[in-house]
């Protein structure tokens, strides 16, 4: 039988503001303690798949300092202070690609991890039909932002050879292809 483990103590040694850590004491279920168990607390992200009329998926091109490289994935940032993730998913839409959508407009694509081991981060995905672009960008201090949009059917092919490639985002597309292969025609959406 799985158990998890016991936390015996916690202790926040973030180096800064933009990426915390915490050392935690651990008990095994075996009963061997381990002292200096890291992982970063970086909470809940949301991600959102905005489809316009035209049948097409808008994206983000953006500088992720991580990777230092320029990255392609869908819109998205991480869940607001006091807002729920369903507000936070159409708060980043907006802030990010001037699409404003309703609560209603949100359909779920579930959750997932990228590293449940060292972080506790669960990113929450939405795919938005008839996206609009309806409102103005209003970007981080951090962020500069391209907005692309492309055919459904183009953005699947990114992913399968590899111009997509952050997890998040190779996920939910995924994810939307199965539970809605339908916006993955060549044909605008209906």
């Amino acid at each position: 039988m799985l158990t998890p483990w016991l936390t015996l103590s916690s202790q926040d040694v973030s180096p800064s503001k933009w990426f915390p850590v915490t050392r935690d004491e651990v008990q095994l279920p075996d009963g061997t303690i381990i002292d200096d168990y890291y992982y970063s607390p970086l909470g809940g992200v949301v991600m959102v798949l905005p489809l316009t009329p035209a049948g097409e998926i808008v994206l983000v091109k953006q500088y992720k300092h991580g990777l230092k490289e320029i990255l392609l994935e869908l819109p998205g940032g991480m869940q607001q202070e006091g807002k729920t993730i369903e507000e936070s998913a159409l708060a980043e839409l907006e802030e990010e690609t001037g699409i404003r959508a309703s609560a209603e407009q949100l359909i779920p694509l579930g959750r997932i991890a990228n590293n449940p081991t060292k972080t506790d981060q669960v990113t929450w995905g939405f795919l938005v039909k008839n996206a609009e672009f309806n409102s103005q960008q209003h970007f981080d201090p951090t962020e500069q932002i391209q907005v692309i949009t492309l055919p459904a059917a183009q953005v699947l092919e990114m992913v399968k050879n590899g111009e997509i490639w952050v997890t998040d985002s190779v996920s939910f597309l995924l994810k939307a292809s199965y539970l809605h292969p339908e916006i993955f025609h060549s044909q605008p959406f209906k």
